[in-house]
């Protein structure tokens, strides 16, 4: 196993994690199938080959949640799914698990496509659209409507939007500064910081307490956890262990999307023989404008590939951490109970071993002839094993029918002189990405 190059003392390599993370990370395969990076002084495993990534992900219990990643993140959601350890993350997958299978996210499609439509609906020919931001609308208000049987106004919008942009900016932050001293001191960020996390947990509470007051005769996720055994009590969950809950969700069900349909709103507009394909795919499937439904979905075969090139390209979670829970062997290496582990999505994604001109905009290369010589493990935007996201189809469902409905109305082009690239945060984001929105000829 070889050590990154440009480590400094004390730093590690917290520069090249701060300036250009993408870059770097992406450079390290070529050191070995694991690398040790340090996080300040603290050391820890980049796995490379995804052989070993799939090795970490399916034994999670060795390889528990935890590492830098988790011990910014897990102040902000709580002892949610996302970063619950092993153990009880057993017990909350049984609980949810049921609301995000395949025949119930089909039961939701109505309510995204509603969503998307009143956006879409609202843009004026000719104007310049944030197409980020009203991506994050989107997701922010299916995500509240479907899993929450609750309606968002806008200015709940508008507060979810700005204060996850602080929250996972601070987040990813407080995890590349060296010594962990950056967070402790008071900067207008830390405060800018402490006072979205106060502002979101106070909406999820206020979300809480409505669902309560209701009392039933919802069918919802928040209703299932509402009613099962908890640690409150009465026998069930705590008002704190639902907000954790809830906050877990409407964060995993609002920025990773949005920004994922963002990247290919962007990477449709920029390749023209794409967007004519889909637009093409788009007209015959709905018969020019009509709204998509769930049904729809198998024969927008084209439509699946472009997104999951997107994902490919730009996957959200780039980078994750893990903590041995023993000590264990990798790679030839011993690791020591309490190691840190990382794995990039990003970094396996861009390995020309893995993929040809990976730097390329290529959806066919998920033709099915193609796709099967992808190498078992090369893929994992949503991760894998038993931790793997549980809103991987609720999260697709969603963005092929947002992106479909979009293809039909519209056609989005750059805004001339606009400076499009990755912001590699907490997730994987697109910045601002004012697009000028053209009304597509009705068919």
């Amino acid at each position: 196993m070889r050590t990154a190059p440009g480590a400094l003392p004390l730093l590690g390599h917290a520069l090249p994690l701060r300036r250009d993370p993408l870059g770097f990370l992406a450079s390290l395969p070529a050191h070995g199938d694991l690398v040790e990076v340090r996080l300040g002084p603290r050391p820890a495993y980049l796995v490379c080959h995804p052989e070993l990534v799939q090795r970490v992900l399916s034994d999670a219990r060795t390889f528990d949640k935890g590492g830098p990643l988790f011990e910014k993140v897990r102040p902000l959601l709580g002892n949610g799914l996302g970063t619950s350890g092993w153990h009880d993350h057993r017990r909350q997958r049984r609980l949810m698990q049921p609301v995000f299978g395949r025949e119930r996210v089909g039961t939701y499609a109505a309510d995204m496509v509603r969503g998307i439509t009143a956006v879409a609906d609202a843009w004026q020919p000719g104007r310049v659209v944030d197409v980020s931001a009203a991506m994050q609308s989107v997701t922010a208000r299916v995500t509240a409507r479907t899993l929450f049987s609750t309606s968002i106004d806008d200015q709940d919008v508008t507060d979810i939007q700005h204060c996850l942009v602080v929250l996972f900016s601070g987040v990813y932050r407080r995890m590349t500064a060296p010594l962990g001293l950056w967070e402790k001191l008071p900067t207008p960020g830390n405060r800018r910081f402490r006072a979205a996390h106060d502002r979101l947990r106070g909406l999820i509470h206020r979300i809480v307490r409505a669902h309560r007051r209701a009392a039933g005769g919802h069918d919802d996720l928040l209703t299932a956890l509402a009613t099962a055994h908890g640690d409150g009590a009465d026998g069930s969950l705590s008002d704190r262990e639902l907000c954790d809950q809830v906050m877990t969700l409407l964060v995993a069900g609002t920025e990773p999307t949005g920004h994922a349909l963002a990247w290919a709103v962007h990477l449709v507009a920029t390749h023209p023989e794409v967007e004519a394909r889909l637009h093409a795919e788009t007209d015959r499937v709905l018969s020019g404008r009509r709204s998509p439904e769930v049904t729809d979905l198998p024969r927008l075969e084209y439509t699946g590939r472009v997104f999951t090139e997107v994902l490919r390209l730009y996957p959200p979670g780039w980078m994750f951490t893990r903590t041995t829970t023993s000590e264990t062997e990798l790679a030839g290496r011993s690791l020591p109970r309490g190691a840190d582990v990382l794995y990039s999505p990003y970094a396996l994604h861009r390995d020309p071993r893995l993929f040809p001109a990976p730097g390329t905009f290529d959806p066919d290369r998920w033709s099915p002839d193609r796709a099967r010589l992808v190498p078992r493990g090369a893929f994992i935007p949503f991760g894998a094993g038993n931790r793997k996201c549980i809103g991987e189809h609720f999260g697709t469902v969603e963005a092929l029918l947002a992106l479909s409905t979009l293809c039909a109305r519209w056609r989005l082009r750059p805004v001339p002189g606009a400076e499009v690239r990755p912001r590699p945060e907490t997730t994987l984001g697109t910045g601002p990405l004012p697009m000028l929105a053209l009304p597509r000829a009705r068919r």
